[in-house]
Protein backbone atom coordinates (compact mmCIF):
# COMPACT_ATOMS: atom_id res chain seq x y z
CA UNK A 1 0.00 0.00 0.00
CA UNK A 2 2.55 2.27 0.84
CA UNK A 3 4.53 1.89 -2.42
CA UNK A 4 1.22 2.54 -4.37
CA UNK A 5 0.98 5.87 -2.54
CA UNK A 6 4.55 6.19 -3.56
CA UNK A 7 3.97 5.76 -7.06
CA UNK A 8 0.82 7.93 -7.40
CA UNK A 9 2.20 10.54 -5.49
CA UNK A 10 5.49 10.86 -7.63
CA UNK A 11 3.13 9.80 -11.35
CA UNK A 12 1.24 13.41 -9.87
CA UNK A 13 4.52 15.44 -9.53
CA UNK A 14 5.86 14.23 -13.19
CA UNK A 15 2.61 15.15 -14.95
CA UNK A 16 2.41 18.67 -12.99
CA UNK A 17 5.95 19.25 -13.78
CA UNK A 18 5.65 18.53 -17.43
CA UNK A 19 2.82 20.97 -17.87
CA UNK A 20 4.09 23.82 -19.12
CA UNK A 21 2.41 26.95 -17.87
CA UNK A 22 0.17 28.89 -20.25
CA UNK A 23 -1.34 32.32 -20.18
CA UNK A 24 -4.20 32.96 -22.20
CA UNK A 25 -5.22 37.00 -22.82
CA UNK A 26 -8.28 38.23 -24.42
CA UNK A 27 -7.41 40.99 -26.68
CA UNK A 28 -9.34 43.98 -28.67
CA UNK A 29 -8.38 45.39 -31.61
CA UNK A 30 -6.93 42.62 -33.58
CA UNK A 31 -8.60 42.41 -37.17
CA UNK A 32 -6.22 41.39 -39.64
CA UNK A 33 -3.34 38.60 -39.84
CA UNK A 34 -0.84 41.59 -39.88
CA UNK A 35 -1.71 42.51 -36.39
CA UNK A 36 -1.61 38.84 -35.72
CA UNK A 37 1.53 38.08 -36.55
CA UNK A 38 3.05 41.11 -34.95
CA UNK A 39 1.84 40.33 -31.56
CA UNK A 40 2.96 36.54 -32.24
CA UNK A 41 6.59 37.65 -33.52
CA UNK A 42 7.04 39.99 -30.42
CA UNK A 43 6.13 37.56 -27.75
CA UNK A 44 7.91 34.49 -29.83
CA UNK A 45 11.10 36.91 -29.11
CA UNK A 46 10.83 36.66 -25.35
CA UNK A 47 13.29 34.14 -23.90
CA UNK A 48 11.25 32.10 -21.94
CA UNK A 49 8.35 31.67 -24.38
CA UNK A 50 7.94 28.50 -25.91
CA UNK A 51 4.92 28.63 -28.29
CA UNK A 52 2.82 31.62 -29.20
CA UNK A 53 -1.42 31.22 -30.64
CA UNK A 54 -2.72 34.08 -31.75
CA UNK A 55 -6.46 33.33 -32.57
CA UNK A 56 -8.29 36.42 -34.08
CA UNK A 57 -12.00 34.87 -34.38
CA UNK A 58 -12.03 34.06 -30.43
CA UNK A 59 -9.43 37.54 -29.52
CA UNK A 60 -7.16 35.40 -27.86
CA UNK A 61 -3.65 35.21 -27.14
CA UNK A 62 -1.80 32.52 -25.76
CA UNK A 63 1.54 32.39 -24.48
CA UNK A 64 3.02 29.14 -22.92
CA UNK A 65 6.33 29.22 -21.14
CA UNK A 66 9.31 26.80 -21.85
CA UNK A 67 9.95 24.45 -18.94
CA UNK A 68 10.81 25.42 -15.86
CA UNK A 69 10.31 29.41 -16.57
CA UNK A 70 6.95 31.47 -16.24
CA UNK A 71 5.89 34.11 -18.78
CA UNK A 72 6.14 37.65 -17.34
CA UNK A 73 2.29 38.46 -17.86
CA UNK A 74 3.01 42.29 -17.21
CA UNK A 75 6.20 42.21 -19.72
CA UNK A 76 3.48 40.23 -22.46
CA UNK A 77 0.45 42.92 -21.33
CA UNK A 78 3.22 45.73 -22.28
CA UNK A 79 4.17 44.03 -25.66
CA UNK A 80 0.41 44.03 -26.96
CA UNK A 81 -0.30 47.55 -25.22
CA UNK A 82 2.64 48.98 -26.91
CA UNK A 83 1.06 47.33 -30.37
CA UNK A 84 -1.79 49.17 -30.11
CA UNK A 85 -4.33 46.08 -29.08
CA UNK A 86 -6.60 46.48 -25.60
CA UNK A 87 -5.72 43.69 -23.01
CA UNK A 88 -9.28 42.51 -21.93
CA UNK A 89 -8.06 39.76 -19.30
CA UNK A 90 -5.42 37.48 -18.40
CA UNK A 91 -6.09 34.21 -17.20
CA UNK A 92 -3.59 31.21 -16.51
CA UNK A 93 -4.80 27.85 -18.30
CA UNK A 94 -4.21 23.85 -18.05
CA UNK A 95 -4.16 23.38 -21.82
CA UNK A 96 -0.94 23.72 -23.94
CA UNK A 97 -0.57 26.13 -26.86
CA UNK A 98 -1.25 22.89 -29.07
CA UNK A 99 -4.23 21.72 -27.07
CA UNK A 100 -5.85 25.59 -27.61
CA UNK A 101 -4.46 25.46 -31.25
CA UNK A 102 -6.64 21.92 -31.67
CA UNK A 103 -9.55 23.06 -30.02
CA UNK A 104 -10.37 26.08 -31.95
CA UNK A 105 -10.21 24.40 -34.98
CA UNK A 106 -12.33 21.66 -33.94
CA UNK A 107 -14.70 24.44 -33.31
CA UNK A 108 -14.67 25.94 -36.58
CA UNK A 109 -15.25 22.82 -38.43
CA UNK A 110 -18.55 22.78 -36.15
Amino acid sequence: MRTLLILATAGLFVASAQAAPTTRITVNGMVCAFCAQGIEKKLTAMPQTRAVYVDLGEKIVAVEAREGQTIDVDKVRAEIKDAGYDVVKVESVEQSVEELRAAAAKAKKK
